[in-house]
């Protein structure tokens, strides 16, 4: 055990300790507990003493161990103050988790029958031999893969297609830093558009749910998408201004075809069906989760995914979120949410400066921490403030939460920041003090949008019940 292992286990020791010690006033035992679980999960998640996942996993298990009616306290507590077992391991196979499944077995089938690489070069087709043009069409079609499959294997795709390009451009060329710094960016901002992009809009859609309110992968895309168009668009811009290029135009080659082999066309079948059926829930009103069912299914059963693949799942990211939501729960039963909340006066607070506040607290940790992980530690807090605050505020909870998750993963400062930032900084083109400016225009562009947003755009939809239930 080297000494900042060490370091961060007896910080986080003491951290848990430290409620049950002093026993804050107004806080029962199982308030108590609950801050003790949330406050190691804080400092190993940030410190990472143990794999971040492996923290999740070890939420659930304290909730189950320490707050249900089969834990350590059955017999000096009233079983009507603990929760069932069940309700803490159900959060791994929580509604959300399965849309995230669903969306893993389509993305592997994709790259599996290389739909990706047909798909951008369709998408690319239109946008001629201009660089600026050609620069535009790589950030769509990244965009437009990364919203279905993971940002970090889009931009590994899509940097196969960008390297020969860059190659061929001399290295005074602005330009072939550029359009290698297009790729991350715009992987980051397309995993906006759609519920199953990211994992903080997983975070965000489980924590509404929490508060009964249910958004449909539709839904979430008539939310998002507007917001993801005009960043990209920014981000476009930007990298065109700090890296005009010099050459006048190239050409860029994709040999590859459609795949029509029967276990391809099937897989086309079931991909589209899926899709379909996920964006018009509010007309057939099965709920998102379920339809994840279908491919997770069919895939295994047509043998279109085999053992291999299903094994080569991100099943690490599915048990960080399902240990945020967790934590979430047990934080609003125990009261340990509106505890924390009375401790400071958020009455003067509108949701404006709410998701001012929150936000740049979530950016700044976003930055250099997971993503994931930032909004799992914020959420619950975010929930419990906006769950106290004026009816007004109160009513805007869906556009305070969906803009906080945003600017969440508006976060690509630093190599650290992202997977496909450092992704992008392995191939050498890319330094990090132009990643920096690039992230950071980015950036602060997402927040003000948000910001904007959730007091414009998403809060009229807000209070539409035919398009938010």
């Amino acid at each position: 055990m080297n000494q900042k292992t060490f370091f961060a286990i007896l910080v986080g020791g003491a951290a848990f300790a430290a409620p049950l010690v002093f026993n804050p006033p107004g806080l029962g035992i199982l308030g108590s507990l609950s801050l003790s679980i949330f406050l190691i999960a804080a400092i190993f998640w940030i410190l990472e003493p143990i794999p971040i996942y492996a923290t999740s996993l070890g939420v659930i298990f304290l909730q189950s161990i320490l707050l249900s009616d089969q834990g350590l306290l059955v017999d000096f507590l009233s079983p009507s103050e603990l929760k069932p077992y069940q309700s803490y391991l159900s959060n791994l196979a929580h509604p959300i988790i399965m849309l995230f499944l669903g969306g893993f077995a389509l993305a592997s089938a994709a790259v599996k029958f290389q739909l990706d690489k047909s798909l951008t070069r369709i998408l690319l087709k239109p946008f001629g031999e201009k660089p600026s043009n050609v620069c535009l069409g790589l950030m769509i079609s990244t965009a437009t893969l990364s919203a279905f499959m993971s940002n970090t294997a889009t931009t590994a795709m899509m940097m196969t297609v960008v390297l020969p390009i860059a190659a061929g451009l001399s290295k005074e060329d602005p330009f072939r830093m550029g359009i290698a710094l297009a790729i991350p960016v715009a992987a980051n901002i397309g995993g906006i558009a759609t519920p199953i992009g990211t994992p903080p809009n997983a975070v965000a859609l489980a924590a509404l749910k929490e508060q009964g309110i249910s958004l449909t992968f539709s839904t979430w895309m008539i939310l998002a998408v507007p917001f993801v168009v005009i960043l990209l668009l920014i981000a476009w811009r930007a990298l065109m201004i700090l890296f005009k290029p010099q050459t006048s135009r190239f050409e860029i080659s994709l040999d590859t075809k459609f795949n029509k082999s029967p276990k391809a066309i099937a897989f086309y079948a079931v991909f589209g069906l899926t899709l379909t059926l996920w964006v018009t829930e509010k007309f057939h009103g099965i709920p998102t989760g379920m339809v994840a069912l279908l491919p997770l299914t069919l895939l295994p059963a047509l043998s279109i995914l085999e053992r291999k693949e299903i094994r080569s799942f991100s099943w690490e990211v599915l048990w960080l979120v399902a240990g945020g939501i967790s934590l979430g729960l047990s934080m609003k039963d125990t009261g340990l949410a509106n505890w924390l909340v009375s401790q400071i006066s958020w009455n003067g607070l509108s949701g404006v400066l709410l998701v001012i506040t929150f936000g740049a607290v979530g950016y700044v940790l976003s930055n250099l921490i997971s993503n994931t992980v930032a909004i799992t530690i914020l959420m619950p807090l975010v929930l419990s403030v906006v769950s106290a605050s004026t009816e007004e505020t109160n009513q805007a909870m869906p556009a305070i939460v969906i803009a906080i998750a945003v600017i969440v993963s508006c976060a690509m400062l630093l190599p650290i920041s992202t997977p496909p930032n450092a992704i992008a900084m392995s191939t050498g083109i890319i330094n990090t003090k132009n990643l920096a400016k690039v992230g950071a225009i980015v950036g602060f562009a997402g927040i003000g949008l948000a910001i904007l947003f959730s007091q414009t755009y998403w809060a009229y939809l807000a209070n539409l019940s035919p398009i938010i239930p």
